[in-house]
């Protein structure tokens, strides 16, 4: 398991970037004509207030007039590779030609051929430990899970995974997806048994759903999916979810509530998420596209200025394509020094355990 952050991010300064070029690179003029002729990219699981995702959506199509058909933006990574595999002989619109997933998807849905290899321009600026080697995966951003608080009703902010135990947040705490499917929420269990002092990862795991267990027992578990709405009305005051949803819900919300975003005092896990192409994309040049746009500077720091660490990062800041002013936004880099990341076997062996057992050993129906 990689230790902290520094390292995950010591990784990517190691790569090699031939030239600022290769950043700066442009799609072809061909792929762009390929791509506006399909006319229309299909996308799933983009919800606007995920990463910036809304104006990285905007920008896309100002830059290539295509239109872009959004599928289902609250669906999770288990979500999405359902929806390749029961669309795999429809070109309509109902068939996603890209996908954003929680990173041990990647290795699966290619071991699965549901996913195509494309190389985007900047392809020598990922760090190799992000992407395969043939090109099926990429990563595009991480950050790690953390507490949202509406401190309009939650007065006592938690600091940790203990505090929220406490009988003060009785039907207060919500995860942000359902542990079936979301990984958002696999790494929010998982990163409460690490918190317990689980190293194992099966361990870990298990130990996250002991602990989801006794939130659900003493009625602090609220069986819902947690969203910036229900922060705001109280529904749920407090929301597990990735640091940069939190942080654009607090921007959203403009202090009606007010809200905290507060990373863990420990068991503070980082998630990389990975971009893919279906192998049955209806669209598969402007899925290329797309990619193209994301992994540009403009997409990078459009995922950046959503509070996403885009998976360039190292290399925008080492060429000064970074702003100051977006700098200046993000949270402190201490609060990420004891964030681990998962390796590809740990985050499988936790998920699997977690997604299996949920029901037995929690019982929380969360929809």
């Amino acid at each position: 398991m990689i230790s902290n952050i520094s390292k995950m991010l010591s990784l990517s300064t190691a790569i090699v970037v031939a030239s600022t070029a290769i950043a700066a690179a442009e799609p072809s003029a061909e792929l762009i004509a390929a791509a506006k002729k399909e006319g229309t990219l299909t996308t799933i699981a983009l919800p606007h207030d995920w990463c910036g995702y809304g104006d990285v959506i905007a920008g896309f199509k100002a830059k290539y007039g295509l239109e872009v058909n959004e599928l289902n933006p609250d669906a999770g990574s288990g979500d999405e590779i359902e929806a390749i595999k029961a669309n795999k002989g429809n070109s309509g619109p109902q068939a996603p030609d890209v996908i954003d997933v929680g990173l041990s998807f990647g290795p699966s849905a290619k071991a699965e051929g549901l996913i195509q290899p494309y190389k985007v321009s900047t392809w020598d600026s990922i760090p190799d430990s992000a992407k395969d080697a043939d090109g099926f995966w990429y990563g595009d951003y991480y950050g790690v899970l953390s507490f949202v608080v509406n401190t309009d009703i939650v007065k006592e902010v938690p600091k940790d995974w203990a505090d929220l135990k406490k009988s003060d947040y009785a039907n207060s705490i919500a995860l942000a997806g359902d542990p079936r499917a979301s990984n958002q929420a696999v790494q929010a269990v998982y990163a409460a048994g690490v918190a317990a002092g689980e190293k194992d990862a099966t361990k870990a795991g298990e130990a996250g759903l002991a602990y989801f267990a006794e939130l659900n027992k003493a009625g602090n578990l609220v069986p819902v999916i947690g969203k910036s709405a229900s922060l705001a009305q109280g529904s749920t005051p407090i929301v597990v979810a990735w640091d940069y949803n939190g942080l654009s819900w607090r921007d959203t919300l403009k202090g009606n509530p007010p809200a905290d975003v507060v990373v863990p005092a420990s068991g503070v896990v980082a998630g990389v998420y990975v971009q893919a192409i279906s192998a049955f994309a209806p669209h598969p040049n402007a899925a290329k596209l797309w990619m193209e746009y994301l992994y540009s500077d403009e997409g990078q720091l459009g995922w950046l200025k959503g509070y996403c660490h885009p998976i360039r990062f190292n290399d925008l800041a080492k060429n000064k394509k970074v702003p100051q002013a977006l700098l200046d936004k993000l949270p402190p880099a201490a609060a990420y020094e004891k964030a681990v990341f998962p390796t590809l076997d740990e985050q499988a062996a936790g998920k699997t355990a977690i997604t299996t057992k949920w029901d037995s050993v929690v019982g929380a129906n969360v929809k």
